[in-house]
């Protein structure tokens, strides 16, 4: 199984006034490093996590048809499905309809079944939304907080080694943050 990202949030959990206003910074002249540092916090929690902060939409590739029709989907938390293609062994696709899927988001990894394998079908293509919502409003203030923590961090350690040695570390805030939610073994 392969995973790739189609659509991108439209923006990110925090924004750089908020990040002005946690470091304390009153000019713009960073204004570009802290964008670069609040979309590599997000990607960090966002891996580390299994989680998309803000709705996002994915593509799943499945080379062969699922064990008892069941797909296990790993961004969380699944807000929805928006469609399913399976291939047939000469690469024709079909999509399959509304009603013989059922998605379980509520579990983690969210788990889509599948009512009955599509005649002479070997592969699948599962493209779904994942994400809290779509403003950094609806991202659990723990998570947001983590990643203020990430960039800060970062922000005071930009000089202090080369790129070569980035990450430098992780703030035991963030560390304590990110650990309720980080990702289990699937």
């Amino acid at each position: 199984m392969t995973m790739t990202l189609i659509k991108p949030p439209a923006l990110e959990p925090v924004t750089l006034a908020e990040v002005r206003q946690f470091l304390r910074l009153t000019d713009n002249s960073e204004d570009g490093l802290l964008d670069g540092l609040i979309k590599a916090a997000r990607e960090t929690l966002e891996t580390q996590t299994g989680l998309a902060l803000i709705c996002q939409t994915f593509r799943l590739y499945i080379d062969q048809w699922p064990t008892a029709g069941v797909i296990k989907l790993r961004k969380c938390p699944v807000q929805s499905i928006v469609s399913v293609s399976a291939y047939h062994v000469d690469g024709t696709p079909v999509q399959v309809a509304a009603e013989d899927l059922h998605l379980e988001s509520a579990s983690r990894p969210a788990r889509l079944y599948l009512a009955s394998r599509t005649a002479n079908s070997v592969a699948l293509e599962v493209d779904f939304v994942a994400g809290f919502g779509e403003t950094g409003k609806d991202v659990p203030d723990a998570l947001r907080h983590a990643i203020l923590t990430l960039v800060a961090h970062w922000y005071e350690f930009r000089g202090v080694y080369g790129a070569a040695q980035q990450p430098v570390s992780y703030p035991p805030a963030f560390e304590r943050a990110v650990g309720l939610w980080r990702k289990v073994s699937f």
